[in-house]
């Protein structure tokens, strides 16, 4: 019987070496970079193992899900996605630290080799602090220049923004399947909040009235976002018809001090300004013109609310770097800055502000998120509520006592 005759698409090669070899050259359609005739070339050791390569690449050309092999990398796919962002400069930050360890790792690997593996791998080592930074990788035995450990909050970004990476390949043909879906998340643990009680509110602000930036902790604790406070503008002050209007967020990108919009369409609100907020501010900007008046030329814009004595803005670092002395020497427990804000939301929802009001406040869209992200209970409103129970427990077992001796002198009265 004579011997079947090879595809076209494969050719017996006999090497110096006296062996042979299966090379298959196929058409595979246009290549979806350079928009030209791509070709898939390869030698096999088998005839078998040609012929199964053909038929299994003739399938996925036929299907339209062939994807030719690329030298793009794991480095290239992460700056030209980045690149394509129409986002904030904020925004555009935290994509790129979410991406940087991916990129310092496996920056050089080809995206097409990027596995499941590599993924757990730098998640596992992400969470015990042990991924290397750029700098630690380039300096052997650095053990300082590890990332700290990652928890839930960093690395499920992380693993989102690699999917979308990934994602934007598998559309445009580059790639056959996104790995980064296959990874398991973190699972997800829920941040608490702490807040100022009343009385440890009203401490900081008794000690914020002789601080030269108090009002800025006036500010806080009124609700303010920290960029929101930063960006503050005397412009956007009416002190006359009593009402502060956020217009401008002066925030952190890359590090850069950077002045964009608010952060959402409801930040944007004007506010009614308290006594003491007007008092306080008022102060402050009488103080700011005695300084603007003895530096003369020297002193800066002063276009802002919140300002060193030299009338420049305070870069949003340096206003958490204030806020954390000023816990201190107030000898209140230390929370985050923007836990003041917390504490604004927490404490209107303990004075029964309606949620509505409290969300628009805060400059929410939700008033579902303001329940669930910023109310929180405080220990004085659990003693609180305990009493109300015990009053409920009491009546209930008063009531009950009456009533069984009632019965005991009607039978008493009957037996007689």
């Amino acid at each position: 019987m004579a011997r079947q005759q090879l595809p076209p698409q494969i050719n017996k090669i006999s090497l110096a070496s006296g062996k042979i070899r299966y090379e298959l050259i196929v058409d595979v359609g246009k290549h979806p970079t350079s928009g030209k005739r791509a070709q898939f070339r390869k030698r096999y050791k088998t005839e078998d193992e040609a012929k199964a390569k053909l038929a299994e690449l003739g399938h996925e050309v036929d299907k339209g899900v062939y994807v030719p092999q690329s030298d793009l990398t794991v480095e290239t796919a992460c700056a030209e996605w980045l690149a394509g962002k129409r986002i904030r400069r904020t925004t555009h930050a935290a994509y790129t630290y979410a991406l940087q360890p991916l990129r310092d790792r496996h920056g050089s690997l080809p995206v097409q080799k990027l596995n499941k593996k590599h993924l757990d791998d730098l998640v596992t080592d992400l969470i015990a602090g042990m991924a290397a930074t750029e700098k630690g990788m380039a300096a052997t035995g650095s053990g300082d220049r590890d990332r700290d450990p990652w928890g839930p909050q960093t690395v499920n970004p992380m693993l989102r923004h690699i999917e979308s990476v990934l994602d934007s390949l598998v559309a445009e043909g580059k790639l056959v399947r996104n790995v980064a879906s296959l990874v398991d998340r973190m699972a997800g643990t829920k941040f608490n909040s702490k807040t100022f009680t009343q009385a440890q509110m009203r401490t900081l602000l008794d000690t914020a009235d002789r601080d030269r930036n108090g009002h800025a902790w006036h500010l806080a604790l009124m609700g303010l976002r920290r960029g929101e406070i930063g960006g503050l503008r005397w412009c956007d002050v009416d002190l006359q018809a009593r009402t502060l209007t956020i217009a401008n967020n002066l925030v952190s990108a890359g590090g850069e001090a950077t002045e964009w919009l608010p952060k959402t369409e409801r930040s944007a609100r004007t506010l009614p300004l308290t006594d003491t907020l007007v008092r306080v501010l008022e102060k402050a900007h009488t103080r700011q013109h005695a300084e603007k008046l003895a530096l003369g030329n020297a002193y800066g814009p002063g276009t802002h609310v919140v300002c060193d004595p030299a009338g420049r803005s305070y870069h949003p670092d340096t206003l958490t770097d204030y806020w954390i002395d000023m816990c201190h020497t107030a000898g209140v427990p230390r929370i985050r800055l923007h836990d003041a804000r917390h504490t604004c939301g927490t404490l209107m929802h303990l004075q029964k502000v309606p949620t509505a009001v409290i969300s628009e406040w805060l400059g929410h869209t939700d008033s579902a998120f303001t329940m669930r992200r910023y109310v929180h209970s405080q220990d004085d409103a659990l003693r609180a509520a305990a009493k109300t129970w015990n009053t409920v427990v009491t009546t209930r077992d008063n009531s009950q006592s009456q009533s069984r001796r009632r019965k005991r002198c009607n039978g008493r009265k009957t037996a007689g």
